[in-house]
């Protein structure tokens, strides 16, 4: 029986290789492309030995071309973290621009339906909260975060265009903060940080007062998430995350008491245009995805620190190294 093929764009990455692990296990034909300037091949090594997975090394930056027929684009490529798009603006700005041109391109040549990897972040530092689909959001366009805000603002507003000028079948979806095995303990997000100083018995970094909130999503309630959205008739944006706030000084204790190894808290300066709250209004994914978030963060983080605990020692002292772009 002939496989409907999959394309999972940064299929390396956090998400991009779960997505693969669901659309493998669903009976889908997979591959997965990464220029692995974030992504980790480790991520995916499991999957090499299938026939229904192959890989392409190729920056989606650059032309996109793909053999034969695809039923779905989902494109996960970007750097997300803050570490790392400061450090690579420029192929920040544009995985999100040319990369999302190059894709959308692709969707109309083979008649597939195209989903987009959007983020809360679109809101920037919002004045309204919780954020609901329709707020446009309050972001500096020439702060240091303004090239990744920026870059999945214009992937919306070119995703959208391409549906309402060439009917193309397009999907967005705003991720808010996410979680779970395959995170990057160097990534500079605050939960795999305070995870990263745990194993190393190092003290537990808060920036700012710790007053500000996030709202923590179990990745394989993103992955379902995702994955009713795509096949759902809603074009416009839909919010994709756990509502259940909590602030940063909260988290810290609660990860003092997972990891019980008694590490102080040290405050440090606030980062420039960092956004003070951040939750999901999810009633748009409830009532046209029937979809909420079903693992609670206790259970959640205690599997990924589990994950965490069981990878090899030298891992919890690696760098992030990028090659150079322009």
């Amino acid at each position: 029986m002939k496989r409907d093929r999959v394309l999972v764009t940064g299929a390396a990455g956090f998400l991009g290789s779960h997505l693969c692990d669901r659309f493998i296990k669903d009976g889908y034909h997979v591959l997965g492309m990464d220029n692995l300037i974030t992504g980790d091949l480790r991520n995916i090594e499991h999957l090499f030995a299938l026939k229904q997975f192959e890989f392409l090394n190729h920056d989606v930056s650059q032309f996109v071309h793909v053999a034969g027929d695809l039923k779905y684009i989902l494109h996960f490529a970007s750097p997300a973290s803050p570490i790392d798009y400061l450090k690579i603006p420029i192929q920040t700005l544009k995985v999100g621009s040319l990369g999302t041109h190059n894709l959308l391109g692709l969707a109309l040549a083979k008649k597939a339906r195209i989903l987009v990897a959007s983020t809360s972040e679109v809101y920037g530092d919002p004045t309204v909260h919780p954020q609901t689909e329709d707020y446009w959001g309050n972001v500096n366009p020439v702060g240091p975060r303004g090239v990744y805000d920026e870059a999945k603002r214009f992937q919306e507003a070119i995703t959208m265009a391409y549906h309402t000028f060439h009917g193309l079948e397009t999907r967005i979806i705003r991720i808010f903060n996410t979680y779970g095995p395959r995170m990057r303990l160097n990534d500079g997000r605050v939960l795999p940080a305070f995870m990263g100083q745990a194993l190393r018995g190092d003290d537990l970094s808060i920036f700012g007062d710790g007053s500000q909130t996030r709202s923590f999503c179990f990745v394989d309630d993103l992955i379902e998430g995702i994955c009713r959205l795509l096949l759902s008739n809603c074009s416009d944006p839909i919010n994709i995350g756990n509502p259940n706030e909590i602030s940063i000084s909260q988290f810290a204790e609660e990860i003092i008491k997972l990891t019980q190894t008694h590490q102080k808290v040290i405050y440090q300066p606030l980062p420039v245009d960092d956004p003070k709250q951040r939750q999901p209004n999810i009633e748009k994914a409830k009532k046209i995805l029937d979809w909420e978030p079903k693992i609670g963060r206790e259970e959640g983080l205690r599997i990924t620190w589990e994950y965490f605990k069981n990878l090899p020692r030298e891992r919890l002292y690696e760098e992030a190294h990028h090659r150079n772009f322009v």
